[in-house]
């Protein structure tokens, strides 16, 4: 029997909403998937008219969909704004270099300027030259840090103040849900806003905060839209991956788990009296941190100085640390026998070997 689109009744249904349940038609499908984008941009207010807008491109689904959408939505209504591609290339061989020639078709495809900023060239690192003195471990810790701050400094380039990203519901419930699990109060009581400051002040926001990941791949896939599918090669291992597959669980039970969980972190509240982190000056970068130096300046340090370690773990003590500290510990204990020794047999020898430093 033939389901006819719940909508419109009149053309055939081709696919059922994931968020809603709804069988529609693709037609009604482009209408209210690009609708709620709209109403979710107006109702919060993101954008004014003359602001210059930077996409966060990155040739994956999200960010490819986002800037289409973007540009239909901004000739559609009269948004008013100036957009902008903004692509971050972290030195990924097989991967960044490979999703940056389709951020450069899609630039021919919607005609927007297209700029890109690379780990290179900020931080005199590629990603493929930290994991291998990180290894696939800790890599994420890095590249997310890094990424954040050159997304802030190509807006400075650019001269904009506002960046938009292809963040959609699942990862935002991703977010919370880690958060929870890490016992990160500071991330959980804003990773559900849907704007932001970023560590140079420019205002980031997330168009697709109440919007399934699913249908943004079935938007991308009936549209026939130029995106980049494979994931990234030093992700096996990280953290976000197992809250998605807990999620997913999750979807497949009960589909409103998704805009469910991200309602319950916009529903927290941090009890009156918990110390939280003050926002201050990184002393060395300038940008926004809640310590003297900002992440990225002491995972850089950590890096320039041999010690990729530096600022992940709580101790931040390396294995040349340990083995320096040893050294130590065995060279006083050297020292102490030879003073017991000289005690017995020559005193004046003792009295100088106890004023010796060993304090370095």
């Amino acid at each position: 029997m033939v389901k006819y689109c719940a909508i419109c009744e009149k053309d055939k249904a081709v696919l059922r909403r994931p968020k809603t349940g709804q069988q529609i038609c693709k037609s009604c499908f482009y209408f209210v998937f690009e609708t709620e984008i709209h109403h979710t941009i107006v109702d919060n207010k993101l954008f004014k008219r003359g602001d210059r807008i930077a996409i966060g491109a990155s040739g994956g689904k999200d960010s490819t969909v986002l800037a289409h959408v973007l540009k239909t939505l901004n000739e559609r209504y009269d948004y008013g704004l100036e957009l902008y591609l903004l692509s971050v290339d972290e030195g990924i061989t097989g991967y960044r270099d490979d999703s940056l020639e389709t951020v450069k078709r899609n630039q021919q495809q919607y005609e927007l300027p297209l700029k890109i900023v690379s780990y290179s060239d900020l931080y005199g690192w590629t990603m493929d030259e930290i994991v291998k003195e990180v290894g696939l471990k800790n890599n994420c810790t890095f590249c997310g840090v890094f990424r954040r701050q050159a997304l802030d400094r190509g807006c400075v380039m650019l001269g904009i103040d506002h960046v938009v990203t292809g963040h959609n519901a699942d990862d935002i419930a991703e977010t919370v849900l880690m958060n929870i699990l890490r016992g990160d109060i500071a991330r959980l009581g804003r990773c559900t806003e849907i704007v932001t400051k970023g560590d140079t002040m420019v205002r980031r926001s997330k168009p697709f905060k109440y919007t399934y990941e699913k249908e943004i791949v079935m938007y991308a896939y009936f549209k026939k839209l130029d995106y980049f599918s494979t994931e990234c090669i030093y992700s096996p291992n990280a953290y976000r991956g197992y809250a998605r597959t807990f999620l997913k669980d999750l979807e497949a039970i009960r589909p409103s788990a998704i805009i469910d969980i991200i309602h319950s972190g916009e529903a927290f509240e941090i009890k009156s009296g918990v110390k939280m982190p003050t926002q201050q000056t990184c002393t060395r970068c300038g940008y926004i941190s809640s310590n003297e130096l900002c992440k990225a300046c002491v995972l850089l340090e950590g890096l320039n100085r041999g010690l990729p370690r530096l600022g992940i773990t709580r101790e931040q003590r390396t294995r040349n640390d340990e083995a320096k500290e040893t050294k130590k510990g065995v060279t006083k204990i050297q020292h102490f026998s030879e003073i017991q020794r000289a005690e017995a047999t020559a005193p004046s020898a003792a009295r100088a070997l106890k004023k010796v430093d060993l304090s370095y």
